[in-house]
């Protein structure tokens, strides 16, 4: 698409407050325009309105709102806009239909299981975007040959499939055709394994991307609570953007991620927002209201207002002050710009965290790449964020401010064809792999040609979607760096690309294992063809200083120049402190900084080191938040180290793990990312070891450990723990530690997770304090002896997958040294005291908010006449019972949690090591504070915890312990939060189900009902509390597993009737189609999950075994049975309970208050979520 002599092309992004204009005018100079989205006093129509005000202004004539504009003079338009975005959010989309195959009705609802927030109670989900469903009898499932099956039929990826059942189209057009009566004209069609005969696969603020010679995609990605299949650029959203509202909480300063949103917006938009970081910039003097519209106020006629920003901040800083002055470390009061100066640094903190993880925790340096900023915005924050990322240089485009709409102007249109594909990527297959993928590059070529795109400005990429056999680590690669060879096929050396970008992401290969070929997929582009032509004169003398202002930064306000960037020519250079500011942006280039203006009009900062300052042991609020940040920023960190070097499905693919910073003590100060039954957990198994060493602890020591009474949870949970040392201590001075959970460690059962157990040894290797490395030496004979000695018991096998025990325990200590490396950094920059007295007052943060959160449930029974003392009871099946009493001293904001009376150790595997209580209630205080708090050891220093010795919650060393970790410790959570009478007890269980034989195994644990609260009815279909896991695809499952899913659907009924009703189980129905080994590890098929303040209980789970001959067994509880080809396993999960008697009047229906927030996007917010969801 060339550019049209005398014609116009324009490019406008459409935002929720601004609309921006870019205009390539005819003899190549550009326009821009930035004007309200919505003005309807003014213009219906903000593009409209955007382009009639350019053609008017070029052409110098008066174009009328009222008539239609003559687009003979335009050649392009291009708009990108947030209308497909906000229809997601508001569900205003098109009325749609679901058509899924029968026993599927509910399958987008559950989704994943998985519960986007772990604690919040209410566990609020996005509804879904279907209004009715419509089932189909119609079965497709993959040939494996069994006795009586039909004749197999070849689809298009090459697999065998197998028509069960095929559509009946003339009844299923009866009843499309009352949908279609009813007004609904949009269908969305999900029939089981409908990929192998057409295209598709099953499913498996700021912002902030990086480039290195290519752009990085994603394939797929979640918005507004939809998971999206389509391949974008990674681009991450960070809750921390100039909308984002500031808060002080219990000592520390928050910044987002709740949000002003565009209306009311900041503070400073005169209509009575909440204070943001654009207010906090304004009163530093960073933005200057006089280059701003007059845009804001009701009558949309006002600047910006200072003094609005002022009073807002000045709540704050009063609240902040008053912490200061009557806290536990009394300190001096704070200027209002020094409250302003802290919550921008914040900020800047909130926006290196997912630049550290982009960069570092890919093992890429941050320091190596040029900060590129854009936005209005992005230029006050540049410097900074440099600064504390060790970037040396910062480059703003001249455009920054219009920068999406620029893009879209330059950018290419791509078209992308992909096809799935089950082939292995060896020579026999390399000649169909060249058909399917010129196959598809025509495709692409011919719909951008349609589009008007010569074929000269078209080009083609091909991509193969390749992963290792046995794994589910896929990787989409292109051969573009790498050419054909006589050993690949014509298209390029795919394999070589695959294995260099492996190596790059994992740190390993696999060069035994086969590859497959999961998807074949070429991306066709059409170039723009334009090009920015209005390039900046040559200097001819010194820059024109516009005025000069007061801008604050650390020390007090500096006589700051601004520059006009309008005026500014190649090769002027701008020492620090000055602004540089046009009609869409503000720069702040700070002090010992210098910027330049390159030949093409941008600006290029170089930054200079910040000047030396002094932070001090003492506690100040603002390096509170800021060292909150980098704490978190190692584990997190540690974690995505452990996750690319690590082998095993459990914790590359699963990322069922969890790392951790830990206080010389062995207190925790950091865990990251939340797995809530490891919350808190690992503290105790560090401490343990450092009083069971004691001197024996040396640098170049690694420490291995599960054991139940050294801390540990369940013993295929392997905790690795290294010491920190530092020069001129004796001493660690911090410990990190990393828990992953290993597949198979050996037992009695494969995936050593039996239903049976009732010794500790019938579980698996036990290691008490094991040295993994000695001397910076790892100890793979001595490991490796231990791992197999449970084959020396009667019945048992030591590990069954020795080579992942072995890869993932290297990974560990791997994250580990991470850790220690990142420590060392931070105590390289602060020094040591500071680094470990802000360690302390991180811990008695967390200590704070809990103690508030005491006294405010005590204050508030004080007030109603009720007692300081709370108390539960909640049985196992079997009848245990799990007994609190909880005593609240209000004058202190503490509690005492008292477990006597609890039933004593069982003769069986629910057995909880105390380790689990713990974390339990470290769950139960953060759900019950409801906001973000730093989890670590403060959390429990307000709390004592009573728990007696040899009861079921601190069994003697040698109890089974594997049920425990995954049911006990439901009860206890429903016991400690129906004490707190937060809410009704949830489905209590984690439906563990285990599948095996001599050549497969599977494990998974299915989602249930979320109790009711007051205000909020239960969730249906998902997880809760002390688990998240995700349930495996039905296409997935069947493709790899020997088994059918019949049904996967909501248990209609199932949660206990209340003013608020519980939310219901589900019903899960496998066909096995070999033999096997089915285990059930359950709870709730005896007791119900309890109704509070009147609410009726949810019902209880049942677990049916429905042989071949049509014979029904009812399984109970916990069981390991044989299972035949043609037996269906049928499981039941309970419901939540109800709150509230059902008598009561119904609530009004409607949404709850919506408080803005950043949508979070790209790769680490994806990554996060897979974290939590575990």
């Amino acid at each position: 698409m060339g550019s049209p002599e005398g014609r116009f092309h324009f490019a406008i992004d459409r935002g929720g407050t601004f609309t921006d204009v870019f205009a390539q005018c005819p003899g190549g100079h550009v326009r821009v325009l930035k004007l309200l989205s919505e003005d309807p006093a003014n213009y219906a129509d903000a593009p409209t309105e955007g382009i009639r005000r350019i053609l008017e202004q070029e052409g110098g004539m008066l174009l009328p709102r009222d008539r239609p504009l003559d687009t003979s003079r335009i050649a392009s338009i291009r708009m990108g806009t947030t209308v497909a975005t906000n229809a997601l959010l508001e569900r205003r989309g098109e009325r749609v239909a679901l058509l899924v195959t029968r026993g599927f009705r509910d399958l987008l609802h559950v989704g994943t299981q998985a519960r986007e927030d772990l604690f919040d109670l209410a566990v609020p989900m996005p509804e879904v975007l279907y209004e009715d469903v419509l089932e189909v009898d119609e079965r497709v499932v993959l040939y494996r040959g069994e006795p009586g099956s039909g004749a197999p039929v070849k689809g298009p990826t090459g697999d065998l499939l197998e028509l069960q059942q095929p559509v009946d189209l003339g009844g299923l057009r009866a009843k499309l055709e009352g949908l279609l009566s009813r007004g609904i004209r949009s269908l969305a069609v999900v029939l089981m394994h409908s990929y192998y005969v057409s295209v598709g696969r099953p499913a498996g603020a700021p912002d902030v991307s990086r480039y290195a010679g290519e752009f990085e995609h994603l394939l797929e990605a979640s918005t507004a609570g939809v998971t999206l299949q389509a391949p974008h650029l990674d681009i991450n959203t960070v809750a921390a953007g100039g909308g984002s509202r500031l808060f002080f909480r219990s000592g520390l300063f928050v910044v987002g991620p709740e949000s002003a949103g565009a209306h009311p917006g900041p503070a400073c938009y005169r209509k009575g927002g909440p204070v943001t970081v654009t207010d906090a910039n304004l009163v530093l003097g960073r933005l200057l209201p006089a280059s701003f519209p007059c845009i804001f106020g009701p009558g949309e006629d006002q600047p910006l207002s200072p003094e609005a920003s002022r009073k807002a901040l000045e709540a704050v800083a009063t609240e902040v002050n008053s912490f200061l002055t009557n806290g536990p470390c009394p300190a001096s009061p704070l200027s209002l710009e020094e409250v302003a100066m802290g919550f921008v640094r914040v900020a800047n903190e909130a926006m290196c965290r997912p630049i550290r993880a982009l960069t570092q925790a890919r093992g890429h340096d941050p320091s190596a790449h040029v900060l590129a900023c854009f936005g209005g915005a992005g230029g006050q924050h540049a410097c900074a964020i440099a600064r504390a990322l060790g970037m040396d240089t910062v480059h703003i485009h001249r455009h920054s401010g219009l920068l999406s709409a620029l893009g879209l102007a330059l950018a290419d249109v791509v078209h992308e064809a992909q096809e799935p594909c089950s082939l292995p990527y060896a020579p026999e297959t390399f000649v169909q792999l060249d058909q399917r993928l010129s196959r598809l590059e025509e495709q692409c070529v011919d719909t951008l040609l349609a589009q008007g795109f010569p074929r000269s400005q078209i080009s083609t990429e091909s991509f193969l979607h390749l992963r290792y056999q046995g794994t589910d680590c896929a990787l989409m690669v292109s051969a573009h760096q790498h050419p054909a060879t006589a050993h690949s096929p014509r298209a390029g050396d795919f394999g070589a690309a695959f294995v260099e970008r492996y190596m790059r992401e994992f740190g390993f290969i696999i060069p035994e294992r086969p590859v497959v070929v999961d998807d074949v997929r070429v991306r066709g582009t059409g170039r723009s063809g334009l090009r920015l032509e209005d390039v900046p004169k040559a200097q001819s003398g010194p820059p024109r200083v516009d005025k000069m202002t007061q801008c604050y930064f650390e020390g007090g306000y500096q006589e700051t120049p601004v520059y006009l960037l309008g005026e500014l020519c190649s090769g002027h250079k701008l020492q620090g402190p000055c602004l540089i500011i046009d009609s869409n942006s503000t720069i702040l280039v700070e002090p010992g900084c210098q910027a330049e203006v390159t030949e093409t009009g941008d600006i290029r900062i170089s930054v200079g080191a910040e000047a030396p300052s002094t932070v001090g042991a003492q506690l100040d609020p603002i390096h509170l938040s800021i060292f909150s940040h980098r704490f978190m920023s190692i584990a997190e960190q540690m974690g995505r180290i452990l996750q690319r070097t690590a082998i095993s499905t459990n914790i590359k693919e699963r990322l069922y793990f969890s790392c951790a910073l830990f206080g010389p003590d062995g207190g925790l100060v950091s865990n990251a990312p939340h797995i809530p039954v490891h919350l808190g957990a690992m503290q105790e198994t560090v401490q343990f070891q450092i009083q069971h060493l004691g001197a024996d602890l040396h640098p170049g020591d690694v420490l291995l450990s599960n054991h139940p009474s050294a801390g540990g949870s369940h013993l295929p949970d392997l905790t690795v723990i290294t010491p920190v040392f530092w020069p001129g201590q004796t001493r660690p001075v911090f410990y990190v530690a990393s828990r992953g959970h290993h597949a198979d460690i050996g037992g009695i059962t494969p995936g050593s997770m039996p239903p049976h157990s009732t010794t500790l040894q019938q579980e698996g290797a036990v290691f008490l304090s094991f040295k993994l490395v000695q001397g910076g030496v790892f100890q793979e004979d001595a490991v490796t002896e231990a791992l197999r000695a449970p084959g020396k018991i009667p019945g048992c096998s030591g590990t069954r997958n020795l080579h992942d025990n072995l890869s993932d325990l290297r990974a560990q200590v791997a994250a580990n040294q991470k850790g220690i490396q990142l420590v060392g950094e931070l105590i390289g920059q602060y020094g040591l005291d500071v680094v470990q007295a802000y360690m302390g007052h991180i811990q008695a943060n967390a200590e704070l908010a809990v103690r508030d959160m005491l006294r405010a449930f005590g204050s508030s029974r004080q007030a109603r006449g009720l007692p300081l003392e709370v108390s539960a009871e909640d049985h196992m099946d079997d009848g245990s019972p799990i007994r609190l009493r909880v005593q609240i001293n209000l004058s202190q904001g503490s509690a005492v949690f008292d477990f006597s009376g609890t039933g004593p150790e069982v003769f069986g595997n629910l057995n909880a090591p105390r380790a689990i209580t713990l974390s339990a209630l470290i769950y139960c205080l953060r759900c019950l504070v409801g906001r973000d708090i730093p989890l670590n050891q403060g959390c429990l220093a307000p709390v004592r915890v009573v728990i007696p010795r040899g009861s079921i919650l601190d069994p003697t060393p040698e109890a089974a312990v594997v049920g425990g970790n995954v049911l006990t410790s439901q009860r206890v959570v429903d016991v400690i939060l129906g004490a707190f009478g937060a809410c009704a007890a949830s489905q209590g269980c984690m439906n563990n189900v285990t599948l095996g034989n001599a050549h497969m195994g599977y494990y998974e644990t299915v989602a249930g009902g979320a109790g009711a609260g007051p205000g909020w009815h239960g969730r249906s279909g998902v997880h809760s509390h002390m688990t998240n896991t995700r349930i495996t695809d039905p296409e997935i499952l069947e493709s790899r597993y020997p088994v059918i899913v019949r049904r996967f659907e909501l248990r209609l009924g199932s949660g206990g009737r209340g003013r608020f009703r519980g939310g219901d189980g589900v019903i899960r129905e496998l066909l096995f189609r070999e033999r096997a080994l089915l285990s059930v590890l359950t709870e709730r098929r005896a007791f119900q999950p309890y109704g509070l303040h009147g609410g009726e209980p949810g019902a209880r789970g049942l677990n049916l075994l429905i042989r071949k001959d049509g014979r029904t067994v009812n399984l109970g509880g916990k069981t390991s049975v044989p299972v035949f080809p043609g037996d269906v396993f049928c499981l039941h999960t309970p419901g939540g309970g109800g709150y509230g008697d059902p008598e009561d009047p119904v609530p009004p229906s409607g949404s709850p208050q919506h408080i803005p927030a950043f949508l979070e996007r790209g790769s680490v917010y994806e990554y996060r979520r897979a974290q939590e969801a575990v």
